[in-house]
């Protein structure tokens, strides 16, 4: 049945509203992903010995009609009913994202995934769609706000930067730095002043992947007196990172 411009119930004003190309695409996405995993999973799931061969296709299955429904329900809902639970849920996984670096699973070297029961997790894949809309939400509010929203905007994409890079996780601080600078472009900024904000991201990133280390030896050294005055630097750069700590810390008497 067509439905008219005139309809007013949830299922009509929905249909009007929603922007039917970024649906299609995301729908062609979840389908070109089950249909790569049809390709793929059978062979390492005889290679990791598991219990059948089409386990990670059922798995899959599952999780992508779950997350289907999850994304047409939200889709119903009003722009405020998406904004209040997207910046809780970005403060949520910012939190827990921040956590892998204390408590995370350690996979080759990067700490980006919770240990939970029957299953790991990893916050940072919440984190990218609730900072988009987070993002998209202040800069929407720069015309009534001016530069603060923007400037707000900023700062949390340097806060999530820097924890990405702590993990390290540099292919999802690409993927959220690229949304953020087309938000920002999207929004009327300059394209200068946008590779500039992405470039400046990507320092602040940077630059807190060594100073981090240094913080978090002044951190042990207060919650552990016992551990020796010697600060420990958790870097992968271990001789800069070893002479700033050397620099600063007192040398361990006896």
């Amino acid at each position: 049945m067509a439905l008219s411009r005139a309809d007013t119930s949830v299922l009509g004003r929905w249909w009007w509203t929603v922007d039917r190309w970024t649906l299609a695409a995301l729908l062609a996405l979840v389908g070109l992903g089950y249909v790569m995993l049809l390709a793929a999973s059978p062979g390492v799931a005889e290679r990791i010995g598991a219990s059948s061969r089409d386990l990670f296709i059922l798995k899959q299955v599952f999780f992508l009609a779950l997350a289907t429904g999850v994304m047409v329900a939200i889709s119903l809902l009003p722009v405020k009913q998406v904004r209040r639970p997207a910046l809780l849920g970005f403060f949520g996984a910012l939190l827990m994202t921040a956590a892998t670096l204390s408590m995370g699973v350690e996979i080759k070297g990067a700490r980006r995934w919770l240990h939970l029961p029957g299953m790991t997790l990893q916050p940072s894949e919440f984190l990218k769609p609730f900072f988009a809309v987070v993002a998209a939400w202040l800069l929407s509010e720069a015309r009534s706000m001016g530069w603060r929203a923007t400037a707000a905007a900023c700062a949390l994409f340097v806060v999530v930067a820097a924890v990405l890079v702590k993990q390290p996780d540099m292919g999802m601080l690409i993927v959220i730095g690229s949304v953020f600078c087309a938000q920002l472009f999207v929004a009327g900024i300059n394209l200068a002043l946008v590779a500039g904000a992405g470039i400046a991201g990507v320092l602040g990133g940077v630059g807190a992947y060594f100073v981090l280390p240094h913080f978090q030896s002044r951190i042990d050294r207060f919650l552990d007196p016992q551990s020796g005055d010697t600060y420990r630097c958790r870097s992968p750069w271990r001789p800069l990172a070893m002479a700033g700590c050397s620099a600063s810390a007192p040398a361990r008497a006896g």
